[in-house]
């Protein structure tokens, strides 16, 4: 009797899993992987055990998240290959100043970061202007950006676009939930997803110049409109650290780039 250490860890259905998730044929991965498609059905089945460079180059193909990676590898019997270190540990002492210098290089535009479930975890002065009024309540930690845009009583009533924007932001949730196995994402999601939108922020659906779904915002007695920018870490080599995304709110008119630059000095 022989058995296959595949299947026992279960390294090859959670390969097909990933494959079938990103809708990637045997041979279509194969090709990507510089490998066959015999080769990727024997993995998937357990008939072969891949090395840990098999996985890695999989992984990367299939775009698996960095957390998802070091499951990969330990369903294979490997040990997991990045680390996941608290923000403020020392070792990421660098990050975080390079962070801080980031959001403070786009004052007077609100920058702000979020953790994989949207928990902020560094923002600046301009995004400190945007949630003036919120309730304290919303604002205690740990602050999450998708509750604080969407509840009732924080910036939703603010919102003029706020379907449009709610719309927006859903979908946004819905792709990455698709990619990402997260359960502490589906809960956010249904969470906010159920939160009631009432009449607010209602503005007639007129054809408006921009390149790109503006997020408009009601401030201090004038609507500033914004186009949100996301950056994300191009080669992380830790789970914390392939998990954030620096999102900026660029000035999506002339009349809100010299609102914000008045505030600034």
């Amino acid at each position: 009797m022989t058995t296959t250490v595949a299947a026992d860890t279960g390294v090859g259905p959670l390969l097909r899993g990933w494959r079938e998730r990103r809708r990637i044929s045997q041979l279509e991965l194969a090709l990507r992987a510089d490998s066959s498609a015999r080769h990727i059905s024997f993995v998937e089945t357990g008939r072969s055990r891949p090395s840990q460079d098999m996985i890695l180059r999989l992984a990367e193909h299939l775009d698996v998240p960095v957390r998802e990676r070091n499951s990969l590898l330990l369903a294979a019997g490997y040990a997991p290959l990045y680390p996941e270190t608290p923000l403020d540990d020392p070792a990421l002492e660098t990050l975080r100043t390079g962070l801080l210098q980031l959001l403070a290089g786009y004052e007077p535009y609100p920058a702000f970061v979020v953790d994989a479930t949207y928990n902020v975890v560094a923002a600046n002065n301009g995004m400190t202007m945007i949630l003036e009024g919120v309730p304290e309540r919303l604002l205690a930690p740990p602050l999450n950006a998708m509750r604080l845009t969407l509840h009732p009583e924080g910036l939703a009533p603010r919102i003029r676009n706020l379907r449009e924007w709610r719309g927006h932001l859903l979908a946004q949730m819905e792709r990455q939930i698709a990619l990402v196995r997260s359960d502490a994402l589906r809960e956010l999601y249904e969470e906010v997803s159920a939160y009631p939108v009432g009449d607010a922020g209602e503005e007639p659906q007129e054809p408006v110049p921009y390149f790109a779904l503006p997020l408009r915002i009601e401030h201090d007695g004038r609507v500033l409109s914004f186009i949100s920018s996301i950056s994300t870490f191009n080669t992380p080599m830790d789970v914390t650290v392939a998990e954030l995304a620096i999102e900026t709110l660029l000035p999506a008119d002339q009349e809100t780039a010299l609102y914000l630059r008045s505030l600034s000095g």
